[in-house]
């Protein structure tokens, strides 16, 4: 099984909820739900297999073994069922800082109600994982503004909206802002 080296536990649990670092098992169920989902990614184009065997081979799994990695992807489980994944990105470690990433089994986004509920315990384990395990001092978040339940979501996990880029990105031909949401490690209750 891939670890990160910076991870001191291999699997956080919380309830039936668990992560654990990305599988190359899981790649391509990744590289559909990525695809699938794409008016709510910053991804220009879908993903092809070699491009994304590619990019893991390339980028993410090398970077496993480094002390301090660029990303740490991981792998979402319900019950030891794969139904989403995400991770830290753009970290910065001497500031101590990362972006949450997240996405969900299409069949598990389409249900507003369990992926509000999945959203909220994957960002308990990301908290959990960022200040308790990383000694993190801050997390951010992009998200299209069409969003507004997964916002609701980040704001009852102590999110607090910081910033609002007007019209920021076109999703199916319309202008759309992207809000930044900020976590520090003081506003989780």
């Amino acid at each position: 099984m891939k670890r990160y080296a910076c991870m001191p536990r291999r699997r956080l649990e919380r309830g039936p909820y668990a992560i654990i670092a990305v599988q190359p098992e899981h790649i391509e169920p990744i590289r559909q739900w990525r695809n699938a989902q794409i008016d709510v990614l910053r991804q220009s184009a879908p993903l092809t297999r070699a491009q994304q065997e590619h990019y893991y081979a390339s980028q993410i799994w090398p970077a496993m073994q480094q002390p301090q990695p660029a990303n740490l992807l991981v792998s979402y489980f319900l019950e030891d069922r794969l139904i989403g994944y995400g991770g830290l990105v753009h970290i910065a470690w001497e500031h101590r800082r990362a972006e949450v990433s997240f996405l969900l089994d299409l069949s598990r986004a389409c249900d507003l109600d369990r992926a509000d509920a999945d959203f909220a315990e994957f960002l308990a384990l990301m908290q959990e994982l960022a200040f308790a395990d990383l000694r993190f001092h801050r997390l951010s978040t992009e998200t299209y503004a069409m969003r507004e339940r997964h916002i609701a979501v980040l704001g009852a996990a102590g999110f607090r909206l910081e910033g609002v880029m007007r019209d920021h990105v076109f999703i199916q031909g319309r202008p759309m802002d992207s809000l930044i949401h900020g976590c520090l490690k003081s506003d989780v209750r």
